[in-house]
């Protein structure tokens, strides 16, 4: 689901906001409910989002809907597409389901919401349905009816970490189990395009021994102030080719915001992206 967040566009009225965020929280909130058999105070729920100007205030919204009805809530805060899924696997949150605040490649002022089951991303029937169950004020009306007694805090969590130690076992385990830093001796330059996932080169690449000194953009900032985070767009992908080029790298990575797609090129900059991947 996607939508304008930011009235930073002339002509573009803001039409995904808290409100919004909120009843749409609510439809996934009966929408998870009626699907895993589960009352709403049995649920666990993860939440985080992409580093966009207006992520934090949809992540407000979406918490502050889920808060009364009881469920556990994980704030996961800055995260990528991919680890939030990933909640509802790792044994330590064993997630019924996940909501990630994000646009992916679209402009500053869009936002929107990826939702996920234990099964993976909703379909578009499921997507659909949430989307009448966030307009139907009957079923609002029976949610408010459903909300739980008592006070109730989402709880802060560092998923992030949890998904890097994750993929870096995966690493190790697939090139050599008894090699703790497989990767000395590669340089691999990271190109986050100011999105999230600057942690690919820090928190995976780096520990396990490569040089990621080529790596350029790796500060989340929703302004996007170096180009847009997109695998797709030209000139992400020149400025990724140069920063190979210029630090003699044998790799380059390059992420959309919610780094759930990538492209690379290779030590002499030709691009490896779609199909040639």
């Amino acid at each position: 689901i996607r939508g304008t967040s930011l009235g930073t566009v002339p002509g573009e009225k803001p039409n995904l906001q808290k409100e919004e965020a909120s009843r749409l929280t609510k439809g996934f909130l009966k929408w998870l409910s009626n699907k895993s058999g589960k009352n709403y105070n049995q649920l666990s729920i993860s939440v985080g989002h992409d580093p966009r100007l207006s992520s934090e205030d949809l992540q407000e919204g979406v918490i502050a809907a889920l808060l009364p009805f009881g469920c556990k809530i994980y704030d996961c805060a800055l995260a990528s597409t991919p680890a939030m899924f990933m909640s509802t696997y790792f044994n330590q949150y064993q997630c019924d389901g996940a909501i990630m605040i994000t646009a992916s490649h679209l402009p500053q002022n869009k936002n929107g919401f990826k939702y996920f089951d234990k099964k993976g991303g909703l379909n578009k029937t499921d997507i659909s349905e949430i989307i009448e169950l966030a307009e139907s004020h009957e079923i609002m009306d029976d949610l408010i009816l459903s909300e739980a007694t008592g006070t109730f805090k989402a709880i802060k969590t560092d998923l992030l970490e949890t998904y890097c130690a994750h993929l870096r076992k995966l690493i190790i385990e697939g090139v050599d189990p008894h090699n703790l830093k497989p990767l000395i001796g590669l340089k691999i330059a990271v190109d986050a395009g100011n999105g999230s996932g600057g942690f690919f080169a820090t928190k995976i690449l780096e520990p396990l021994g490569a040089d990621i000194s080529g790596s350029q953009f790796l500060t989340p900032d929703g302004n996007f102030p170096n180009h847009m985070p997109n695998p797709e767009d030209e000139t992400a992908m020149a400025s990724l080719s140069a920063a190979v080029k210029s630090s003699n790298a044998d790799l380059g990575l390059i992420f959309d915001t919610d780094v759930d797609r990538f492209a690379a090129v290779d030590s002499k900059g030709n691009e490896i992206n779609r199909n040639e991947l």
